[in-house]
């Protein structure tokens, strides 16, 4: 036999398949773990988005009846049928007058800076 022989080549190969296996089933595991991150951040917010919806749906109710209530306890005050729920929409009609005229979009700008400033990307700030 030489000095390259073919059966030091094939005794190397069981240990490459073997290394080839490990890097394989490594793999394997890592899709696996980011399958089931994507899988729980899916279903973290599915459940936020439904209890958010649920608590506007409910906020939304409450609101109506309170208001409704208002308007009832109005009519009875003023002994009518419907002055309440006149009084109730006009007021709403003057908020609204107020937000449209009154309350300018750098408003809500400025409070949305103060607010939401460096949550994103915050460890990603140069330094002038």
């Amino acid at each position: 036999m030489g000095l390259f022989s073919t059966e030091e080549d094939t005794s190397k190969t069981p240990r490459t398949d073997n290394l080839m296996g490990n890097l394989m089933g490594y793999l394997d595991t890592r899709i696996d773990i980011v399958r089931l991150e994507a899988q729980e951040k899916a279903k973290s917010t599915f459940v936020n988005v439904m209890h958010g919806v649920s608590m506007a749906v409910i906020g939304l109710l409450f609101f109506v009846f309170l208001n409704l209530f208002i308007a009832l306890v109005l009519n009875d005050a003023l002994d009518s049928p419907y002055w309440g729920f006149g009084i109730v929409a006009a007021f709403y009609l003057v908020v609204l007058i107020i937000f449209v005229v009154g309350v300018d979009k750098k408003a809500f700008q400025g409070l949305a800076d103060k607010l939401l400033n460096d949550t994103i990307y915050k460890s990603d700030k140069r330094q002038a």
